[in-house]
Order: structure tokens, then sequence, then C-alpha cells
């Protein structure tokens, strides 16, 4: 087999690169104000409720007409897939990975096509939205090498007279809770991940960017899926999302979103139903307030790069981005000019052509950020942004504030959206200390040229994700393994070599010879 590599990222700077996506904009139009419907036992059920997809850059732009499961619907759903599983966790390793193996030739075969669809439904700038579709390659392709690694299960010993054996075996019918802000990437890894480990999939995407979920399914069909393994429901977390959490079937839940929404789906998968016989499983990624520190011996123009990327880049949206700097005294008025002249720089607009940063995902992201634009105000000084352009498209424009202690809301709470804060510290021992004091332990990232202060972070800074000058977003599948401590959610490692497992039970037999 081929070793695994991660998908190359697109040079837009070549006009065929160009070409091709735009030749990918053309082809997602054709089928914008579609109604799409559900897909329970491998049946389209086009239902009465729909909700618009929209695209946020122009909001009059109707991406789809989404139809929306209720309570009917997503019992049918859980019947299907209870019904499924009993013979889907008897076929093969093999087969369900080379499902994976051939939806990644599908996707990667129709890139730009995928990527023009983030590009229009997420608001993702056109490097981002390619990085996005990458990133869903990459995870099909990897699982379904993992896969084939746990399909002998793992060694253990045997006496004189006795063979035994451990292998791996699937829990049963997993809820999968996928994002909107990698509406395709993370939303394929976690379905894919628990396919491909003999389980049955209730699939709900966020309401915010669901096409883009129907379009995989329809990748897996192609690929060669049965009916009924993956059972797409989009509908409200209200009506039917509490409904399948708790339900007395559900072998565990796997959820990527804000903290609050995944505290609750902690609290209510924990509670024990009447005729549940297992306990719930939960891999959850919560989100993250994540710091980027600067040493006196930093490269500074580094600094401001890897600040002005991991904070602005997704207009902030990722639960990985900076949205914390604390920089030593010495170096932050230099480090802070060098951020604020870069931001400044930075263009914004409809992501469809090719720009920097595109809009936020709706309105209720547009009226949280500006309330935090005034919390700024009253915390720090304003250095730059603070503003929106919300006609046209949800636009928020990069911010800066300066002034902050770093136990300030602006630097506590997570606000996703284009909005960093900077804090200052004595030495590298406080800088440390100040970016642990958060709720939060996903990413973060030291720009040093000091050994001793790598080490001491390697020891001492409480991140799932911890990165020596570079950015503190873009961790790539099979290279760094994605998940954080504290309230980011449960450290589950996505992309790592560990976290096929979650999804599967250890199973002994012990056979006399």
């Amino acid at each position: 087999m081929i070793p695994y590599k991660h998908e190359p990222f697109t040079d837009f700077s070549l006009d065929e690169n160009k070409e091709a996506l735009n030749k990918g904009f053309e082809t997602i139009k054709k089928d914008f104000g579609s109604d799409y419907p559900l897909i329970i036992n491998g049946e389209r059920i086009l239902t009465d409720k729909k909700l618009e997809s929209y695209n946020p850059a122009k909001k009059s732009e109707i991406i789809g007409n989404m139809s929306q499961a209720g309570e009917k619907e997503a019992l049918d759903a859980m019947d299907t897939a209870k019904e499924t599983f009993k013979e889907w966790r008897k076929s093969s390793f093999e087969f369900r990975s080379d499902i994976l193996f051939k939806a990644a030739a599908i996707v990667r075969k129709r890139k730009f096509e995928f990527t023009a669809v983030l590009v229009k439904e997420a608001g993702k700038p056109w490097k981002e939205a390619d990085a996005d579709t990458a990133e869903a390659i990459d995870f099909l392709e990897y699982y379904a090498r993992q896969n084939l690694e746990l399909k002998d299960g793992r060694k253990i010993e045997s006496r004189p007279g006795e063979f035994n054996r451990f292998d791996y075996i699937p829990l049963g019918v997993g809820l999968v809770i996928s994002p909107w802000n990698f509406a395709f990437a993370i939303m394929a890894g976690t379905t894919s991940a628990a396919l491909v480990t003999g389980n049955t999939v209730l699939l709900k995407p966020s309401s915010k960017a669901s096409v883009i979920a129907y379009k995989f399914i329809e990748v897996l069909e192609e690929a060669g899926m049965p009916k009924g393994v993956v059972n797409f429901i989009p509908g409200s977390s209200r009506e039917i999302g509490d409904l399948l959490v708790e339900h007395k079937d559900t072998a565990f839940v796997s959820f990527t979103g804000s903290r609050d929404v995944g505290v609750n789906i902690y609290e209510k998968a924990a509670i024990v139903q009447d005729g549940q016989v297992n306990l719930k499983r939960v891999i959850a990624e919560m989100g993250g307030k994540d710091t980027i520190v600067v040493d006196s011996s930093a490269d500074l123009n580094l600094a401001a790069d890897a600040i002005v990327k991991s904070s602005f880049a997704f207009s902030g949206q990722k639960c990985s981005a900076c949205s914390r700097v604390i920089a030593l005294s010495d170096v932050h008025d230099e480090l802070l000019e060098k951020v604020v002249t870069r931001t400044k720089e930075l263009t914004i607009g409809d992501p469809e052509g090719d720009i920097y940063m595109g809009p936020v995902i709706d309105q209720s992201s547009v009226d949280k950020i500006e309330k935090y634009f005034e919390i700024g105000k009253e915390e720090g000084k304003l250095e730059v942004g603070g503003t929106v352009d919300n006609e046209t498209g949800h636009f928020v424009n990069p911010t800066v504030f300066s002034g902050l202690k770093h136990d300030d809301r602006i630097m506590q709470e997570e606000i996703f959206g284009p909005v960093v804060g900077f804090a200052k510290a004595e030495n590298f021992t406080e800088a440390i200390e100040f970016a642990n004091d958060t709720d939060y332990g996903l990413t973060g990232a030291v720009i040093t040229k000091d050994r001793k202060h790598i080490e001491e972070a390697r020891r001492d800074f409480m991140v799932g994700n911890l990165y020596f000058n570079r950015d503190c977003t873009g961790a790539i599948v099979g290279y760094h393994p994605f998940g954080g401590f504290k309230m980011s959610g449960t450290d589950s490692k996505a992309g790592g070599p560990d976290y096929l497992q979650l999804h599967m039970q250890g199973r002994t037999t012990s056979e006399m010879l």
C-alpha cells in the first residue's frame, strides 16, 4: 500500500487552478436554490419544513433549501441504523476501508467543486476552502489506513494449551453532530471514522452549512456504502438533537461545536435511560481561547505573520484561532505595531474573488462580535478594526485590542471572530502562566529562539496542540493529531493513531487447544 501523505494544497497563483475553481463555481451555481432531502435507509425524503442555507457574503444568494428532520424522521433513522448495524458490523475491515479510499478518489477528482461549495456556503476564502477539502481527503485516506492496522487486533500472550486474541469490534449506532466552520473536513472525518470502524451513523450537520454534507453522502453512496449505514438527518438541535443524544440505543455521540452545547451533550449522554444497556461515549471538541506567546529573543516579523494568520484567516472562525497574544514587555510595543500594520493591509470581501478575508457565518455572529467590540473598548485600546459592513454580507473587519490584562473578558471568553487581544508579561514563566489561565486548552504557539524557553513551554504550556515558531492553526491529519484539554473537549486527537479506537471496544477471546 502507498504510504500516507497529506493532500497537497492548491497553488492558486497558477492560472489553470484559478480557471478550475471558477469552473467549479459555474458547476455548483446550477443547483443554487434546489431543495435537498433527508436520506434515511438510502431513501430521499423531502419534508415540508425546510431551512435556507445562504451565502454569508451575499445574503440574498440561496445555496439550497434543506429538508429538516422532525421527531418521526429521527426515530425512523434510529430504527434503520439499529437494523443495518446487525449486518454492517460483520463487514470486513478491508471492505469498509475500501469505501473510504474510493470516496477520497471521488472527492479528489471533484476537488474544485467541493472547494467552490465551501467558498459559497461557508464564506471561506480560496485557500481556506481548499485546505478544508484537502483535510476531508486526508481524513478518508488516513482513517482507511488506520482501520486496516486494527483488523488483526493487538498482540497478546497465550499460555501453553490456549490461544488468546484481542480484537476490536464496533460500538453500535453513533450520532455525529458536525460544525459549520469546517463543514466538509470535520463532518467527513467524524462520519468516516464512525462508519469505517463498523458503526452505523446518524449524521446531523450544522444547519448553517448542510449542502456540503449532503454532497458528501452522495460521494459515499457512489463509493459503495450500503444504504442505512449513514443516515442524513439535518434538523433542529432542540427538536431532534436532545432526543437522539438521550436515546437508549445511541452508543456514542461525536460532537464538534461550542462549549455550552458540548457540556449539555456530555451531561445528557451520562444519564442512563430505561432500557439502555451501554454507557454512552462522548467524543467532543468544544473550542478554544488560544494564545501565542512571544519572548524577547523572537523574530518579530515571524511572530507578527503568525499572529495575523492565526487570528484572521477565515475571519477567526477556527477553534484553533489565536485570540490572545502574551508578549514580553520589552518586545510588546514593536510587535503590536507590526501586527497592526499587517492587519491594515488585509483585503476583505466576497471570497468568490481571491481575497484574504471573507464574512463571518451569520447575523448572530455579527451581533456577538459587536458586543465584544464594546467590551474591548472598555477594557483596553482599539488599535484597528472594530467595525462591520453587514449590508450585503456579514463582513467584520479584523480587530486588534491592546492594553489588556490577561484575565480581561476579551482575553478569556471565546468570541469566534476576527478579534485578537494583546497583554504583557514581565518574564517567560509569567507569560506561560498567563497563557494557561483560561478555561480552554486547545492550541498555542511560542515564538522564541531560546531553547530553554522551548523546553519550558513543552513541559508547562497546557494545550493539546503546541507549536513553536509558527502559527497555531492548520493541524494536518496524520501529522498533528488534534484535540485539546480542559473545556476544549475530550482530547480525542482527531487525525491521530488512536482516534478510531474511540469508536470501538476491545474484546478478548481465549480458546483452549
